[in-house]
C-alpha cells in the first residue's frame, strides 16, 4: 500500500515492489541471532520479510523515483528460493495507485545497483516470450521516457565485480539503458531538483546514495542500504553483512543520525518489514527511532 508523505509542498509517496524473504543474518551480520531475533522473528529457514520500498517525490522538475525494486526478470525458482508470490508488475500497480505510468517518470536515481534496488529499470519486451539464458529475449527501460542516474564508482564496481560481489551485479539491469542513451552517470552529490539532492555515503557500497527531500522547514531522509532497518540506527555497530565497507558503513550512519537529529528529519527505511517512517528521539542509550508509520511482518512459511 503506498503512503503519501507532505514535505513542505513536496508531496512524496512511498511505494513498493513488494517484499522477500532473506537470511536473517544477512541484515545483521555478526550480531548473534538471540539479539536480532528480538527486533524481528526468522521463520523455520531462518527468514525474515524485507521489503522493497522506494520514493516517488513529485519534485517542481518533474516526477523523480528512488530505486525500481526487484522487478520481473527474476525466474519461478528465484521466487520460490526468496519466498515471492508470482504478482508481476507490482512496482507499476503501486505507480498507477498513486495517478502515475512508467511513463511520467522524469528521474530515476538509483543509490546503488544491487539487483533488488535496481531489477525493476528494465523489463521483458514480451513478457511471453523471455527467458533469461536466451540472449535474443528482449529487454527494453521499464520507464522509457527517465533519464538514469548512477554514481560513476558504482557503475564501475557492478561492470567489473570481484568474487564477493559478482551475485548482486546484473546488466541487464543497466546496459539496455546505454543503448537507448538513458543512463546518465554522475560524480558525487547531485541536486536532483529545488529541495531534492542525493549524496554519497560509502559503506554498503563504496558511493551508494541516499535523497534528502528538504522545504519550508521540514526534511525526510530515504536512507536505502545506508540504514535499511530502524534498528540499524537504533545501534549503528549493527552492520549487515551486506555491507562492504563495515567502519565507514557505521561512520556514515553516525553522519546521518546526527544530521538526521538536527533536522527532526522523516526517516524512511527501504527494508524494514515493520518501521516504514520514523523520527529519531532521545533514548536510554543514545537517539532511538521513534515510529511514525508501521506495518506487520508478514512471516513466510515452509
Amino acid at each position: 500500500m503506498p503512503y503519501l508523505l507532505q514535505i513542505g509542498s513536496i508531496q512524496c509517496h512511498i511505494v513498493s515492489d513488494g517484499q522477500q524473504l532473506i537470511d536473517g543474518g544477512s541484515f545483521f551480520g555478526l550480531v548473534p541471532r538471540v539479539l536480532w531475533e528480538r527486533v524481528i522473528q526468522p521463520d523455520e529457514k531462518h527468514r525474515i520479510p524485507a521489503q522493497m520500498r522506494c520514493l516517488l517525490i513529485q519534485s517542481p522538475s518533474g516526477l523523480i523515483l528512488v530505486d525500481s525494486g526487484q522487478g520481473d526478470k527474476i525466474t519461478a525458482e528465484y521466487r520460490t528460493e526468496f519466498g515471492m508470490d508470482d504478482s508481476n508488475l507490482r512496482l507499476e500497480a503501486d505507480l498507477r495507485r498513486v495517478g502515475f505510468s512508467p511513463e511520467d517518470i522524469d528521474i530515476v536515481l538509483l543509490t546503488h545497483l544491487h539487483a533488488d534496488h535496481c531489477g525493476g529499470n528494465t523489463r521483458w519486451s514480451d513478457p511471453n516470450d523471455s527467458d533469461p539464458n536466451d540472449p535474443d529475449s528482449d529487454v527494453v527501460p521499464t520507464f522509457p521516457n527517465a533519464r538514469y542516474l548512477i554514481q560513476r564508482l558504482e557503475l564501475a564496481e557492478a561492470t567489473f565485480p570481484n568474487e564477493r560481489t559478482r551475485g548482486h551485479y546484473y546488466p541487464e539491469n543497466w546496459e539496455p539503458l546505454r543503448r537507448t542513451g538513458q543512463l546518465e552517470i554522475v560524480d558525487g552529490d547531485q541536486e536532483l531538483a529545488p529541495g531534492v539532492r542525493s549524496v554519497t555515503v560509502p559503506g554498503h557500497t563504496s558511493s551508494m546514495q541516499v535523497v534528502w527531500v528538504e522545504d519550508a522547514g521540514e526534511s525526510l531522509l530515504f536512507l536505502g542500504d545506508a540504514c535499511s532497518w530502524a534498528a540499524h540506527m537504533d545501534r549503528i555497530a549493527w552492520v549487515p553483512a551486506f555491507d562492504l565497507e563495515p567502519m565507514r558503513s557505521i561512520e556514515a550512519k553516525r553522519n546521518l543520525r546526527r544530521q538526521a537529529e538536527e533536522k527532526n528529519a522523516l526517516l524512511v527505511f527501504q527494508h524494514d518489514s515493520q518501521i516504514v517512517t520514523g523520527r529519531l528521539r532521545p533514548g536510554e542509550r543514545g537517539p532511538t527511532v521513534e515510529p511514525e508509520i508501521t506495518e506487520v511482518a508478514w512471516r513466510g512459511e515452509g
